[in-house]
């Protein structure tokens, strides 16, 4: 049997939430998942939407590079 492992070098993942404290704690959680298997955060990009009844959402994508 050969076993061959491959680090995983870039990795993007997308969150949403509809509260700014949410949205961190699920990139926070994500974070420390992603330090484990050796990602560090390369990127974050987010953005707010306001619907038509006033509620915000939030959305952000997160780009993990190998460190």
């Amino acid at each position: 049997m050969n076993f061959q492992f491959e680090l995983i070098e870039d990795k993007i993942e997308f969150f949403e939430a509809g509260d700014l404290k949410t949205l961190q704690k699920k990139i926070e959680s994500q974070i420390e998942e992603n330090r484990a298997i050796l990602l560090g955060v390369h990127s974050v990009s987010h953005q707010m939407h306001v619907n038509e009844n006033g509620q915000t959402y939030f959305t952000a994508v997160v780009h993990f590079k190998k460190k």
